[in-house]
C-alpha cells in the first residue's frame, strides 16, 4: 500500500473509523515471503532488497476512507460491495487480489 501497488488493506473486522492511518512495517522480514511472487518484482522494481527493506517502523499514512465487506461473483471473481464510498460493485483482480486476503466475511478497508 505505502508504494502505491494496491487500494485495499484486508482485515477479519469492519471498522468504523474514517480518517488518518499509519501504515507500519513488520518488526521482522518474513524471507520466504519476500523471495515469492510477485512481492520479490514489485520490492525490486521499487528499489528494496531484503538488505534495505524498512522493518519495525511506520513506513507512510493515508487516510482510511472506507470499510467494504468482501464477496465473491460467478467464476471466482472477487468483489466488495457497499460502504459509504458509492456503494458500488468493485473487481478485485491484479496485485490487489494477489496482496489481499479476500474472503467472504473478510472486509476491504480502502
Amino acid at each position: 500500500m505505502a508504494l502505491g501497488e494496491k487500494r485495499f488493506e484486508t482485515r477479519g473486522w469492519a471498522t468504523k473509523y474514517r480518517g488518518p492511518i499509519a501504515i507500519h512495517a513488520a518488526k521482522k522480514m518474513n524471507r520466504e515471503i519476500y523471495l515469492q511472487e510477485p512481492f520479490r518484482s514489485v520490492l525490486d522494481m521499487h528499489g528494496y532488497t531484503l538488505d534495505n527493506l524498512p522493518t519495525g517502523a511506520i513506513v507512510a499514512t493515508c487516510k482510511l476512507n472506507d470499510c467494504l465487506p468482501v464477496t465473491f461473483a460467478g467464476d471466482d471473481e472477487i468483489i466488495a460491495y457497499g460502504g459509504e464510498t458509492g456503494h458500488k460493485w468493485i473487481r478485485i483482480d491484479g496485485h490487489e487480489r494477489l496482496f489481499g486476503w479476500f474472503e467472504p466475511g473478510r472486509y476491504g478497508w480502502k
